[in-house]
């Protein structure tokens, strides 16, 4: 939009790399075992969930601007949802025990008539949720 400009961006953690790593690496135990065609499967799939954590972490966009808060998930399906800012009613942020450790988590942004979307694995969600809702802040001012 005309005179938009952003403001925070969202980044996918490192950690969606973890669980791909460690298949790879339990294969490689595994293939040098008697259990080597089931140690083939894991690095298969260890080899397959590293290429998706790949994509869907440099296709996954959370932005904030002056004016929106704008979400892109997907590599071949694109959603997007965009939502004005006094379209938003909240922000809510979920974190396990390695989000809390790593500084990692979900990230979900309500929206007036309904609209509920989880970004998961967002780096630092709490800052940008302190950075969206100072913006809000500031806009009912």
């Amino acid at each position: 939009m005309t005179g938009e400009e952003i403001v925070s961006e969202g980044k996918i953690h490192w950690f969606v790399y973890i669980v791909p790593i460690i298949s790879i690496i339990a294969s490689f135990f595994l293939m040098a075992t008697d259990a080597s065609v089931f140690g083939f499967l894991v690095l298969l799939f260890g080899i397959l969930r590293l290429i998706s954590a790949f994509i869907v972490r440099n296709t996954t966009e959370l932005v904030i601007t002056n004016r929106r808060i704008i979400a892109k998930f997907g590599f071949i399906r694109r959603n997007t949802v965009e939502l004005l800012h006094r379209n938003v009613e909240s922000l809510h942020v979920s974190q396990g025990v390695f989000g809390r450790l790593f500084r990692f988590g979900t990230i979900i942004v309500n929206g007036t008539g309904g609209v509920r979307t989880p970004v998961p694995d967002i780096d630092h969600p709490l800052e940008f949720r302190r950075t969206a809702l100072r913006l809000l802040d500031n806009r009912e001012q």
